[in-house]
């Protein structure tokens, strides 16, 4: 098997991270602050490194899951970075939603130093991802892609492979940017029945009835009917990140976004109020609070 480096474990990170030692993989890590998903890792015997350098010189495959692309980035390079310390042939693999700007950007240096990038974001939750059951959005270089399918189908349910660098992050902030609209409609949706004196569950009952219905719909309303916001794992502060992504992106295209501006505001207010930490779901009470004034 191919030597694995992985970088970033935090809740996705680490799940992923158990999930390849599951499947027998040598792995080397390496971590931030929080030890946890490191001292999970090591005591099954994966290897952990001091540097970003240290991991790519040890791997056949990086991997990266990690919070935004100013991290990538900055872990990538450096005299203690991934570039720096790449192996000819390797292949450098994020899996965190990133700019696709600084995707291409990174893959060209990627390529200069003689291995090749790809991007993979994800899709689903950590719970999917201890159990290999992530969707894995990939894209970049095909024949490198096919060289490590077999470790992308040990993490993930769904594969797929997208063309071009950088088509698997803007799909990907694409589709966080509908899911995040739609997790606000829903959640204002909840508070606007407290506020009209209408029974949450009623509202849910029947526009689930109808072709309104979602899975997005469904973990608002686990939250709002059954008080269980764990559905969608997903913090407000990576949801506000995700949705300003996905504007500087549509900025850099020249196409200016209408749709995702509520939502943005919304999350990011939500954040400049302290709930950064809250999940998604949770903004239904981001709404309740508005609406009392």
């Amino acid at each position: 098997m191919a030597k694995i480096g992985f970088i970033g474990l935090g809740l996705m990170g680490s799940a992923m991270v158990q999930r390849l030692l599951d499947q027998g993989h040598d792995l080397i890590v390496l971590g931030n602050r929080d030890r946890t998903g490191l001292d999970a890792a090591t005591s099954r015997g994966a290897q952990e490194a001091r540097t970003a350098r240290a991991v790519a010189e040890e791997s056949d495959i990086v991997m990266l899951c990690m919070g935004t692309s100013d991290h990538v980035e900055g872990r990538m390079r450096g005299d203690d970075g991934v570039i720096a310390g790449l192996t000819k042939g390797a292949v450098v693999i994020d899996f965190g939603t990133s700019l696709p700007g600084s995707t291409k950007t990174l893959g060209a240096e990627v390529a200069a130093a003689g291995g090749t990038y790809l991007d993979a974001p994800i899709g689903r939750t950590p719970s999917h991802g201890r159990d290999g059951k992530l969707n894995l959005m990939c894209s970049g270089d095909k024949a490198a892609f096919d060289k490590v399918r077999p470790v992308l189908d040990d993490l993930g349910e769904n594969v797929f492979h997208l063309g071009d660098l950088g088509n698997g992050h803007t799909i990907k902030l694409i589709n966080n940017f509908f899911a995040m609209t739609t997790a606000n409609a829903m959640a204002e949706a909840f508070a606007m029945a407290d506020r009209a004196g209408v029974a949450r569950k009623d509202v849910y009952d029947v526009m689930a009835a109808g072709p309104l219905r979602s899975g997005m719909m469904d973990f608002i309303k686990a939250y709002a009917v059954d008080d269980n916001a764990e559905m969608l794992a997903f913090s407000v502060r990576n949801a506000a990140k995700d949705v300003g992504y996905y504007k500087q992106m549509a900025d850099d295209l020249g196409a200016a976004t209408v749709m995702s501006n509520c939502a943005r505001e919304a999350l990011t207010m939500a954040v400049e109020q302290g709930r950064g930490e809250d999940l998604v779901p949770q903004m239904v009470d981001f709404y309740v609070d508005r609406f009392r004034g």
